[in-house]
């Protein structure tokens, strides 16, 4: 952590993200680097479940198919 710089937070959110990070045994940085990658992973999430929402039923019955391919593989006991 040898380039850091300072960020303008209330001193109430300052002490909410010092509690946080005290409760879970974590420095503030890293507190906030766990909720950061839990936000990004959050939005990935959302936008592959908007992808399966604006699909047709054409591409979902493609992915289903191309899916079930995958598993047969994966239970046809070649990898033993």
């Amino acid at each position: 952590m040898a380039d850091v710089t300072t960020i303008k937070v209330s001193k109430a959110l300052r002490d909410r993200i010092a509690a946080g990070a005290a409760q879970e045994g974590l420095t503030a940085h890293a507190f906030l680097q766990t909720l950061i990658e839990t936000h990004e992973r959050n939005q990935r999430l959302a936008a592959v479940a908007a992808a399966y929402r604006d699909s047709s039923a054409e591409d979902l019955d493609s992915w289903r198919e191309e899916t079930d391919d995958w598993a047969a593989v994966d239970v046809d006991g070649l990898d033993r």
